[in-house]
C-alpha cells in the first residue's frame, strides 16, 4: 500500500479569498445609507449670544424672602404681606441683570405660604430662583 504525498504548490491557496470581505463592506454601506437620513435631521438648539459688551461689575446682592413659622413673610428682612411682594417682584424683574432670589423657610412654615410666595417669584419672571437651606447641619 502506498500512499502519496501532495506536493506543497497544488494544496495550498495562496491568494485572498475577496468575496466574504466584499458582503461584509455592501451591508455596512446599505446600513449607512438606510441610517444617514435619521442622523441628518436638524435638530434645533438656542445657543447663547455671544456678546461684544463686557459683563457688567456690579454684583447686585441677592434677594432673600423668608417665610417663618407662623406665617409671616420677611423681604430682605422687613416684613411685608404679599401683595408688598408682588409689586417688589415686579419692580426687581425690571433691573437689567435681573437679582437672584433666594426663598428661604422655617420647617414648619406652612405649605401653602411657601407655594405663594413662589408663584408670585414666578408669575413676576423672575429667572434665578434658589431656595436657602439650613446652615445649622441638622436635620
Amino acid at each position: 500500500m502506498g500512499m502519496s504525498v501532495p506536493s506543497a504548490e497544488s494544496e495550498y491557496n495562496t491568494t485572498i479569498n475577496v468575496v466574504p470581505l466584499v458582503d461584509i463592506m455592501l451591508v455596512l454601506l446599505i446600513i449607512f445609507i438606510i441610517t444617514l437620513p435619521v442622523a441628518t435631521e436638524a435638530v434645533s438648539i438656542d445657543l447663547p449670544r455671544q456678546s461684544d459688551t463686557p459683563p457688567p461689575d456690579v454684583v447686585e446682592q441677592p434677594i432673600t424672602i423668608t417665610v417663618q413659622s407662623d406665617g409671616q413673610i420677611l423681604w430682605n428682612g422687613t416684613p411685608s404681606s404679599l401683595t408688598d411682594i408682588n409689586s417688589y417682584v415686579l419692580d426687581a424683574a425690571k433691573k437689567d441683570p435681573q437679582p437672584e432670589v433666594h426663598i428661604a423657610a422655617d420647617k414648619r412654615a406652612r405649605y401653602q405660604k411657601i407655594a405663594d410666595v413662589l408663584f408670585i417669584v414666578q408669575r413676576g419672571k423672575l429667572k434665578k430662583i434658589g431656595f436657602a437651606g439650613d446652615s445649622s447641619g441638622g436635620v
